[in-house]
């Protein structure tokens, strides 16, 4: 369990990007902080491994307080995903996979070996081991950098946007390789996104921050599409609009869901499931 308590991050030119932010993060769940820029949400994911430190407050992992660990051993202990992958561009693949056991004393032999089923894991054919970075599609780097991210078989797993940067395709791809990585391997995944569907579709648990990381709602996607906080939430998650607000339409052939502006969006097939199109 991650949890914030009364953090607050002033950087020395004077931008408050968090201001007293308090959250319990639950193990073994995906939570997404999502929020437009300015919102504070990359800050507060460094802050857990502690690439930024709070100006006051403190953050605790599994009852600890980090700011008595050293930071170099806490994040060799957290994976940690970013946007355009930040693999190594003078290493291969392989290598790139297995930097971090490496460096916390596991044989290069192993670690190698070790990579090598990660890229089974996520999806990567091993042929592209021995390729550099440069010589991957953009998908294909992100997955690597999610088979970095686990190579130290770490209990939190931080992402940073890391599917912002690739097409609307492969990012529908990696989005349902992360849902099925988490089920399978039962991570705690801290992920941040600018993108609320995006943050629906992977969050057990959504925070959604207005500026200065000041939290406007907390919840499950179910939550808070179903009770949208205030003005701001609704504006933000477009529960108004477009495929957020359905409808019953009658049609000859039977009722259909439709959307705001009368498209068809699903089927009612019993009193809470609905088959989308």
């Amino acid at each position: 369990m991650i949890e914030f308590r009364g953090v607050t991050k002033q950087f020395p030119d004077g931008t408050l990007a968090v201001k007293d932010f308090s959250l319990v993060l639950p193990s073994r769940k995906t939570t997404v902080l999502v929020g437009s820029s300015g919102s504070g949400k990359t800050t507060l994911l460094r802050m857990i491994n502690r690439m930024v430190d709070p100006s006051s407050g403190y953050i605790e992992i599994d009852g600890e307080d980090t700011s008595h660990l050293e930071p170099v051993a806490l994040r060799r202990r957290i994976g940690y995903v970013m946007q355009n992958s930040g693999l190594l561009p003078h290493l291969k693949v392989i290598d790139n996979v297995a930097t971090v056991p490496v460096l916390n004393g596991v044989a290069k032999k192993q670690a190698r070996a070790d990579a090598l089923h990660l890229l089974d894991t996520v999806g990567l054919d091993r042929t592209l081991a021995d390729r550099y970075p440069s010589q991957l599609s953009g998908g294909q780097q992100q997955r690597v950098g999610v088979a970095r991210g686990l190579a130290a078989d770490p209990n939190i797993l931080l992402m940073d946007e890391p599917f912002g940067a690739v097409d609307p395709i492969v990012r529908a791809e990696l989005q349902t390789e992360l849902i099925r990585l988490q089920r399978e391997l039962d991570k705690t995944v801290v992920f941040v996104t600018h993108d609320i569907d995006e943050a629906f579709l992977l969050g057990d648990q959504v925070v959604i921050l207005e500026k200065g990381g000041r939290i406007a709602q907390v919840g499950s996607p179910a939550e808070i599409l179903a009770a949208p906080a205030n003005e701001f939430v609704a504006t933000f998650i477009g529960a108004d609009k477009g495929k957020r607000a359905l409808s019953i339409r009658n049609t000859p052939t039977g009722d259909i869901l439709v959307d705001s502006e009368g498209r068809p969006a699903g089927v009612l097939v019993g009193e809470t499931d609905v088959v989308a199109r």
